[in-house]
């Protein structure tokens, strides 16, 4: 006995909400084709119907071609296809879930570390009430240390001595 569809197994709405816009004109005529399909296959019975041959050997003349139409339909077997390809989506779906999951590990550990970053930028003081001791104290590395990292103005740190790359350029005199 075959198996019947009774119903499209597509969650059509859940496959919706992750098409982008751009491409739901080509789902809904995607939909329209499997529903379509669908349509034709359930105005069909589910049974092929019941031939007659009692009144196909009284009619047909030759001896024997009844009985042989006969015995070849009722051998035909026609399989429903056997499904080969869902442990193998089982499969890629198992390993999507695990870097789904990594990620979002990854992505948790991002937001803890940049939440933390941002409580440590709203509990400094506003800049505009920040005096250069609080910068200094603040941001240690990028403060002007006039005392043991003396700079010379612009104070950038390709206009300083010991910049290689600036004093490596040839002069136009």
């Amino acid at each position: 006995m075959a198996k019947r569809i009774a119903q499209s197994s597509v969650n059509w709405s859940a496959l919706a909400e992750r098409v982008p816009p751009e491409q739901r004109a080509s789902l809904t005529a995607f939909k329209a084709k499997s529903d379509a399909y669908l349509r034709r296959v359930l105005a069909n019975p589910p049974e092929p119907p019941k031939i007659n041959w009692a009144v196909y050997k009284q009619t047909v003349p030759i001896p024997g071609m009844v009985d042989s139409f006969q015995k070849q339909y009722e051998a035909l077997k026609i399989p429903y296809p056997t499904d080969t390809q869902t442990a193998k989506v089982e499969a890629q779906w198992a390993e999507v879930r695990k870097a789904i999951e990594a990620f979002v590990q990854a992505s948790n550990a991002n937001i803890a570390k940049y939440e933390k970053e941002i409580n440590t930028v709203k509990a400094l003081l506003p800049y505009d009430q920040m005096t250069l001791e609080d910068y200094r104290d603040a941001y240690p590395n990028e403060a002007l240390d006039p005392i043991n990292r003396p700079t010379f103005w612009p104070h950038d740190p390709d206009d300083q001595p010991g910049n290689y790359k600036a004093e490596a350029t040839p002069s136009a005199h």
